[in-house]
């Protein structure tokens, strides 16, 4: 009986039993998960942890401000759950996944407990739509639990206050509320993907360890691509993407294409890596008790679709869209690092009480050059110098220019830092409705549209 499984042979010496109902078993498998101690313990840490993390943070002296959006920590509360985000897509919900979706088939293989549920239910493919509806309430409920206590440590702690985006402008603290929630759930698609791929680890490789391993070693990958200087194509095929792109939600207008292609490609993932998943639990042999997954199968019902999935997107996005190259191009950084600068200058002129101005009467320009201009004039680097000018009111001639230096990222994002002059772009600290904080202009943060063609 290689063929035939152990539910089916049940079933046709019982044709009058009825079979379990999927609900009754999505109670049964999501009862099962809450009562492991260590479900509970990340259920209780998600639902606290971070909410203690961000207000203890945000009272501190010093702020992650290498992290996005980590200098905004002592001036809003909707920082926090930004910062925690670009934390938890690189290592939080990767672990997350692994505990719960990785190890929620194989759990059954180490306890030899197949024959007693597939007796019980009948049916291996109610029994799989129960354990995967089961894995993804408890992943949602912990992804929930950091969102939520995220934001309230923040305002908690700090306030609802505005938050300045990465384009310079102000959100005000219901936009921003609105954002940081769309972040939150843009996140989910990558999620739900690592979430995928663990069930089918945990279906392909048994009882075997490496199903769990999986989820966090598809994260690191992904986060090392992301580093890269990989074409944006391949980059947008990449089913973390999103992990990465909803910095684009804090710009004025939004970057909505990268997110849009990133939550397509997450969810495209996830479905095919649970459909695959599927059919390898419905035809697996439950009458082995020595089970410890199938290599060939795996192979060519796992890895194989996702590869041509990634090949396929690839070839798709780089038709759509003019993403061939880095995206990283002077004319953009040019365009973006002006946009900020003129955002920023008015946030300084009004916390410095001088007389206001509007973006266009500054009229701000930017010239930047990569590594002297002895190289190619785009791509990522920390070799960018840039030359800021703008106006005055009623003054047509140039009359003041701030020099920065830039450390721009393969996925867009650049950390400014004020060279010159000391009394507009340098350090010194300012009075806020907050407190006290460092000069807007000193250092800041901001995003390249990879997809930009304007």
């Amino acid at each position: 009986m290689t063929a035939t499984t152990a539910a089916t042979a049940v079933a046709e010496r019982a044709p009058a039993t009825r079979r379990v109902p999927v609900s009754r078993g999505y109670r049964f498998e999501l009862v099962k998960l809450v009562s492991q101690w260590r479900i509970r313990l990340l259920v209780l840490a998600c639902w606290i942890a971070p909410a203690l993390f961000v207000a203890g943070v945000s009272q501190q002296s010093t702020l992650p401000a290498d992290t996005l959006f980590g200098r905004w920590m002592h001036a809003t509360g909707w920082a926090g759950p930004l910062v925690l985000l670009g934390f938890a897509g690189t290592w939080a919900l990767p672990l997350l996944t692994s505990v719960v979706a990785g190890d929620v088939f194989a759990a059954e293989d180490r306890l030899g407990t197949w024959r007693h549920l597939l007796v019980a239910v009948r049916s291996p493919a109610r029994i799989f739509l129960a354990k995967a509806l089961a894995s993804l309430t408890v992943i949602l409920l912990l992804v929930a639990g950091l969102a939520v206590s995220s934001a309230v440590g923040g305002l908690v702690a700090v306030g609802n206050q505005p938050l300045v985006g990465l384009d310079g402008h102000l959100l005000s603290p219901g936009d921003a509320a609105v954002r940081v929630l769309l972040s939150w759930l843009a996140a989910l698609a990558p999620t739900l993907a690592l979430a995928a791929i663990g069930l089918l680890g945990s279906v392909a490789l048994g009882r075997s360890p490496m199903g769990l391993l999986l989820p966090p070693v598809v994260a690191l990958t992904m986060s090392v691509a992301q580093m890269l200087p990989l074409p944006v194509a391949v980059r947008l095929a990449l089913p973390g993407s999103a992990f990465v792109s909803w910095n684009g939600l804090f710009t004025d207008p939004a970057q909505l294409t990268q997110l849009l292609i990133g939550v397509a490609v997450g969810l495209a993932w996830a479905v095919l890596a649970t459909v695959l998943a599927y059919l390898l639990f419905v035809r697996r042999d439950f009458t082995n008790p020595a089970y410890d997954g199938s290599g060939r199968r795996a192979l060519t019902l796992g890895v194989l679709p996702l590869a041509a999935l990634t090949a396929v997107t690839v070839g798709a996005v780089a038709v759509a869209t003019p993403s061939t190259g880095s995206g990283i191009e002077q004319d953009k950084v040019q365009k973006s690092l002006a946009t900020v600068f003129a955002h920023l200058y008015r946030l300084q002129t009004r916390e410095l009480h001088r007389p206001a101005v509007t973006e266009t009467q500054l009229g701000a320009t930017a010239a930047c050059t990569k590594s002297d201009g002895q190289a190619a004039q785009e791509g990522a680097g920390n070799d960018w110098r840039c030359v800021v000018s703008w106006h005055l009111p009623g003054v047509k001639a140039v009359t003041g220019t701030a020099v920065y230096q830039l450390d721009i990222t393969s996925d867009g994002r650049f950390v400014a830092d004020g060279d010159g002059p000391k009394e507009v772009n340098g350090y010194f600290l300012v009075r806020t409705a907050t407190g006290d904080a460092p000069n807007p202009l000193w250092q800041f943060d901001g995003n390249v549209d990879l997809l930009d063609t304007q």
